[in-house]
């Protein structure tokens, strides 16, 4: 049975659905913390970027209707095998496990804090992720039919808590903020960009939906800037609204690691806590499932076109990759037990996950400008192109944010981690191209070699559209 045409209204509700996660107010209630309410400037420069993200994801989505939208496909038109494998990997396996154990420490460090439990908030989160992993393995859809509901609670709360905050409407004590934030002036201010970088990440998610629109010519592109202009005006209220409840340095530096909930308590007392508590236990919970699907998928996609060991693309008698869907869990188990989200801060691994996916936009922005040279002939829209000016200051911009992703030991750590990652993937991928697929690691494929995905039909959940957004095509490799 075929679905309905998605119009422009459901598009964007699909752009802001997949963009929104609870770890996006950990870090927006950081950033205020951190730079006062100027912390709207880099929201907004921020929001630009990844707008140029979008238009490049749109013009190779342009290049390449047929295909999926995955970032591994587009990488290897432009750059050969072994940059799609090390970018695919790196930003939607890696970069989702270190989001996966942000969303599930700010989990266990909520619901400890909620019932006042005594037992480590690992326990808990691991005990979440058990539970998701063998929901997937049997092939459950845990939240195909309220995924909706809660992006929909999740944007209406924050909304509603948004405007009580700012028009200080909350039966709590309104702050007068004594003391200024950490970082002052236009540099502490922009260099602050990175933490907002996550608020607006996975502009591409949409891209999988792209085929199915009534009209995709007009709203792809149009969704995503109206779902970043939606978010950054839901988002600035709320962040002026926790600066009127929250102190900055309670903002910057909150004990437990989950300023919103603070912010909602101050607000609104126990029962602003147990609200934001709530939306926020949903909310994570609903993204480690999507996220855990889609990672899984990402891997067997990649097994079966040869790029990972053919282990990977198993299937138990539910259909679903059961090696791939193990590694995903013991990758994020080890995260969570290294504590790494408890010792430097749920912040800390967000920007470690941020770092890696902002170079991969910095070489799909280099994709988009390296495929205009090889294939001049193509007719392009002139409005996508701009004489490559988006790309170039997107780029410029990704590269900024990764320069200033943090400051002192943590950027150092956050270097390691991702050129530790990088290093690996890249081992990997050269080793693997020249001996096991036997083709040349760096030769790019032709766009009549890249096939169609054969997708199953789609829901328009957040589901249905993560765990195709990083497919990796069947592609006829003609590179040795």
């Amino acid at each position: 049975m075929k679905s309905k045409k998605l119009g422009l209204m459901s598009s964007v509700a699909v752009c802001v659905g997949l963009i929104v996660a609870t770890s996006c107010l950990s870090s927006l209630a950081t950033g205020i913390g951190l730079v006062g309410r100027t912390f709207i400037i880099p929201m907004f420069i921020v929001m630009i970027l990844n707008f140029f993200v979008g238009m490049s994801f749109t013009e190779l989505n342009r290049l390449m209707p047929d295909v999926s939208g995955g970032t591994g496909q587009y990488l290897m038109v432009g750059f050969g095998p072994v940059i799609s494998i090390v970018g695919n990997v790196s930003a939607y396996v890696i970069a989702m496990a270190l989001t996966m154990t942000a969303e599930l420490s700010m989990s266990g460090i909520v619901l400890k804090s909620i019932f006042q439990l005594e037992v480590d908030p690992r326990v808990i989160s691991i005990g979440i992720l058990l539970a998701l992993f063998l929901v997937n393995l049997r092939g459950v859809d845990l939240f195909s039919k309220v995924q909706d509901l809660v992006v929909v609670l999740l944007l209406g709360s924050m909304t509603i808590l948004g405007i009580i905050g700012t028009m200080k409407l909350g039966t709590g004590d309104v702050v007068q903020q004594l003391t200024r934030p950490v970082s002052e002036g236009f540099l502490g201010c922009v260099n602050s960009a990175s933490i907002a970088f996550w608020l607006f990440i996975g502009v591409e998610f949409v891209i999988p939906i792209a085929k199915d629109m009534k009209n995709p010519k007009r709203d792809v592109l149009l969704s995503i800037g109206i779902g970043m202009v939606l978010l950054f005006v839901i988002q600035s209220l709320l962040g002026v609204g926790m600066s009127n409840y929250v102190s900055f340095d309670g903002l910057a530096n909150d004990p437990e690691g989950t300023p919103h909930i603070t912010f909602a308590a101050n607000m609104l007392g126990r029962f602003g806590r147990y609200w934001m508590g709530v939306i926020t236990m949903l909310a994570a919970v609903s993204t480690v499932n999507s996220m855990f699907a889609s990672t899984s998928r990402i891997l067997q996609g990649m097994s079966d076109d040869r790029l990972m060991p053919r282990i990977l693309s198993r299937e138990n008698r539910h259909k679903v990759a059961y090696v791939s869907l193990s590694v995903m869990a013991i990758l994020v188990s080890l995260l969570l037990l290294s504590n790494l989200a408890a010792t430097n801060g749920i912040t800390f691994v967000v920007l470690a996950a941020s770092c890696l996916w902002l170079a991969v936009y910095v070489l799909i922005h280099a994709a988009v400008l390296i495929l205009r040279k090889r294939y001049p002939e193509i007719k392009r829209s002139r409005r996508l192109t701009l004489f490559g000016i988006p790309q170039i200051i997107g780029a410029i911009g990704d590269i900024y944010m990764i320069v200033f992703i943090s400051t002192g030991a943590d950027r150092i750590l956050i270097y390691q981690i991702s050129a530790v990652c990088i290093a690996l993937l890249l081992i990997y991928a050269l080793i693997w191209t020249r001996y096991v697929m036997k083709v040349k690691p760096f030769a790019p494929a032709s766009l009549e070699d890249v096939s169609t995905v054969t997708a199953e039909e789609t829901n328009y959940t957040e589901d249905s559209a993560i765990n195709t957004i990083c497919a990796v095509a069947s592609v006829r490799f003609h590179l040795s």
